[in-house]
């Protein structure tokens, strides 16, 4: 070893040792000049070179003396006897000002040494020689051209580098190797020691067993996985690999193990066993989808709720599922809350792979990547069907009678409030019916309650036949039913629905037992808005009218105002009456000339029905045409017309009176008749008038109700011949590109615009424009209602050419008007 010049030994950095203390050996390192030594510092003796490390750089140094340092330090510190005590190793680090370490002092104390200590510490010395000397070859300086030099990495500083314990046995049991960790975490060098003088006979024989089966093996295992014995609360879990060593010739040499802290791993384990555990034994369903949406994992709860197995379901997408209840914006509004919020949590329906349809509650998570992507698509739901079905029948029973199953007055008072609003939205009427059965407690006291609750639910029922589906009927309380009837129509609407109602009453009620009872009911109408305008109001007002009703005489109705009652009742009378009135030939047809402004001369006639009933006497027209609408007799009726109309013309003819055209009116209702076109075919047959002596009216209100279907129609009757009109044209807001459509040959102004002529202006413009545009469309114009002279005059200068009214005619009977027909040709 070389004397170093001593010079290089800076003292001063033992000053606060003390004087009992004394450098026997120093590890030191200075770089000055890009010089750096070793120093080995015997009492009173000269530093001595043990190894040149001159051209190593501060922290190639500290990598170097480090390991050999605190290989050194556990050796003492495991040792146990006196005389290691006595030779206990200090160690202190020493910096320069800027951080870089300047060395490291070993020193052995006090001044006095026993022999036995002396000894250790020449022995430990000259072992800190041959560990710097193989440290520094093992780190060689290369030396890179442009580059620094730096000292290759060794296995030894791989396995250092290692957190986890690394170690080698021999193959008698003795460790011949261990990283830092190792020495660390055991607080000592287990370098030539066994397992039993390390850790005891009962630890060391587990030890050994578990060396032995990685031997049997032949091949690295895991033989251990436990809770840290230094860990007396089992926080801590470590795991031992072990693997035999086996040279080329098979031989064994030992065994290299290694232990690593799994605690974080084997929470994770944990947490994906209790989640997995939890997903297959989830009472709710769990779909799980890539980003795509494609269906990557569903648990058992999924395929028993949607009918689908996982083999069915993987690779496909969610679309299965779709109910079809749901439109697109639905779906665009979920996933725009999974994009913003990360979720979705709600209600939808979904359907089943046999196609049924059940609604679950479901929450939509999204799982996102590293990079804020999303990754993976969580759905959990669950079948919500039962509940559903809870909730409407606890629904049901808060808002319906329970004997009947009709609506009670909660509920009918909500959909009142509804109807009223929708009434007052669309200009609309209401009405309100209350009904009462007549004398119902004498058949509660006198047959019990089971049967008057017998003959309730039949009364109910009647009822909910007899209705719309967009009516409601509710039972209140007792034998009290409420009917709501929205857009009725006014008051005679309403008393067809009443009739129709208390003819129910009629008919006896058939009691379980077989018995009939015969009962009567009193009904009281209130309409919206004339009778009121809140539910409260139409309510009491129809309870009041249904008082009137009983005062009456009960088995009857009343509006609540008394000027509608008496209508309806003379309303009642006049469909009563209809119904026997084509059976009793109550009918008749009275003919109105039409005649040529011009000339006089009669060009038509018009046929017009007219009603003598043995009850109510003579009956206008205005009163039982739109009965005879409302109860369905305007077909059967309008056929008569037809026929008599036919049969007379051609009688007319037949006898060599000419009257141009005959007009009969025919009805919308009948016009759309499928078979009506074939009917006038064969009145036409059956009646030998000429199609083209025959000219169907018809309204213009109705036919732009049925644009389309009525031009169909009347293209029909128009290429057999028969003329075709419009008849109170200017009444009805047609619209002209569908007029100009229609098969027409002839337009009759309405009387309410000749009333006015000529005096009024509007009227004027109005007849002037019907006659301008009936002459631009090769139409011929009539007008009706003309009662004088100057009217006459009016309309034939604003070159009308036909007229029909009082001023020319009344309408006659065939009798007289076949009178008139003769003295026509005599003239």
């Amino acid at each position: 070893m070389a004397v170093l010049n001593p010079e290089w030994l800076d003292t001063s950095v033992f000053a606060d040792l003390g004087q009992n203390w004394r450098p026997s050996l120093m590890l030191l390192t200075r770089t000055a000049g890009a010089k750096g030594v070793i120093l080995h510092v015997d009492q009173g003796a000269e530093p001595v070179l043990l190894c040149d490390a001159s051209r190593c750089s501060p922290e190639q140094l500290k990598l170097i003396l480090t390991p050999v340092a605190e290989q050194l330090r556990a050796t003492l510190n495991y040792t146990s006897d006196k005389t290691a005590k006595d030779a206990r190793l200090h160690l202190k680090e020493v910096f320069w000002p800027n951080g870089v370490l300047f060395g490291l002092i070993c020193l052995y104390g006090p001044t006095t040494l026993s022999e036995d200590a002396r000894l250790l510490r020449d022995n430990l010395c000259g072992r800190m020689e041959n560990d710097l000397a193989r440290q520094l070859k093992q780190a060689a300086v290369t030396e890179v051209e442009g580059a620094p030099l730096t000292r290759a990495i060794t296995l030894n500083d791989f396995i250092n580098s290692i957190e986890d314990h690394v170690w080698i046995k021999d193959a008698k049991g003795t460790y011949v190797a261990a990283n830092h960790s190792v020495v660390r975490d055991w607080q000592c060098s287990p370098l030539g020691l066994n397992d039993t003088q390390l850790f005891g006979p009962e630890r060391a024989a587990l030890f050994e067993a578990a060396d032995n089966q990685a031997i049997r093996q032949c091949r690295q295992m895991v033989v251990e996985e436990c809770a840290d014995p230094g860990d007396p609360e089992q926080q801590t879990w470590l795991e031992t690999i072990k693997s035999p060593i086996i040279d080329k010739q098979g031989e064994l040499l030992g065994v290299i193990g290694m232990t690593r802290n799994v605690t974080q791993r084997r929470a994770f384990q944990e947490q994906l066993t209790l989640a997995a555990t939890v997903f297959a034994n989830s009472a709710e369903g769990v779909m799980i989808t890539d980003h795509r949406g494609t269906i990557i994992e569903v648990n058992d709860a999924f395929c028993r709720i949607t009918g689908y197995s996982r083999e069915e379901a993987l690779t496909n997408n969610p679309r299965i599922l779709k109910s079809g209840r749901h439109d697109q914006g639905f779906y665009e509004a979920m996933w725009q809350s999974m994009l913003e919020q990360g979720h979705w949590h709600g209600e939808l329906w979904n359907r089943r792979k046999d196609g049924t349809l059940y609604p679950q509650m479901a929450t939509h998570s999204a799982v996102y990547d590293d990079e804020g992507g999303i990754r993976y698509l969580v759905a959990l739901f669950s079948d919500i069907s039962l509940q559903k079905q809870t909730e409407e029948r606890l629904a049901h029973m808060a808002y319906h009678d329970p004997l009947t199953g009709l609506p009670n007055r909660v509920r009918v008072h909500s959909q009142l409030d509804q109807e009223i609003l929708r009434a007052k939205r669309n200009h609309s009427e209401l009405a309100v019916v209350f009904i009462d059965v007549d004398h119902f407690k004498l058949i509660n006291d006198s047959r019990g309650h089971l049967v008057g609750d017998e003959v309730l639910c039949e009364i109910a029922q009647r009822l909910k036949g007899q209705l719309r589906n967009s009516d409601t009927v509710a039972r209140i309380g007792g034998d009290e039913f409420v009917i709501l009837l929205p857009e009725v129509g006014g008051a005679p609407a309403a008393t067809n629905v009443a009739s129709g109602l208390m003819s129910l009453f009629q008919q006896p009620v058939t009691l379980s037992t077989g018995e009939q009872l015969k009962l009567t009911g009193s009904m009281g109408i209130a309409l919206y808005p004339q009778d009121g305008s809140s539910r409260d109001t139409l309510l009491r007002n129809a309870d009041t009218a249904m008082y009137r009703a009983k005062q009456q005489g009960r088995n009857s109705f009343a509006f609540y105002t008394h000027t509608l009652t008496e209508e309806s009742m003379e309303h009642l009378k006049v469909q009563s009456a209809l119904h026997l009135a084509l059976e009793r030939q109550e009918f008749y047809l009275v003919y109105q000339p039409q005649v040529d402004l011009s000339s006089g001369a009669l060009v038509g006639l018009e046929a017009l029905l007219r009603w003598h009933s043995e009850e109510l006497g003579q009956v206008s027209p205005s009163r039982f045409i739109p009965a005879a609408e409302r109860v369905g007799l305007i077909d059967d009726i309008g056929l008569w017309v037809l026929k008599q109309a036919c049969h007379q013309g051609a009688s007319w003819l037949a006898q060599g009176l000419k009257f141009g055209r005959l007009a009969v009116n025919i009805a919308g209702p009948q016009l759309l008749r499928d078979n009506f076109v074939k009917e006038v075919g064969q009145v036409l047959l059956e009646s030998g008038l000429p199609a083209s002596a025959l000219e169907l009216e018809v309204t213009e209100s109705f036919m732009i109700q049925n644009p389309e279907e009525s031009i169909r129609r009347l293209g029909q009757l128009r290429n057999m011949g028969i003329h075709i009109s419009i008849d109170d044209f200017g009444t009805g807001y047609s619209s002209l590109s569908y007029l100009k459509r229609l098969p027409l040959n002839t337009l009759k102004i309405d009387r309410s615009f000749v009333n006015g002529v000529p005096g009024d202006q509007d009227s004027r413009g109005i007849v002037e424009a019907i006659i301008s545009m009936g002459h631009s469309l090769s139409l011929t114009v009539i007008a009706e209602g003309v009662e004088s002279r100057d009217q006459a005059k009016f309309l034939s200068d604003s070159g009308c050419l036909l007229a029909q009214g009082f001023l020319f005619s009344r309408p006659l009977t065939s009798d007289k008007l076949t009178d008139l027909l003769i003295e026509g040709m005599k003239s």
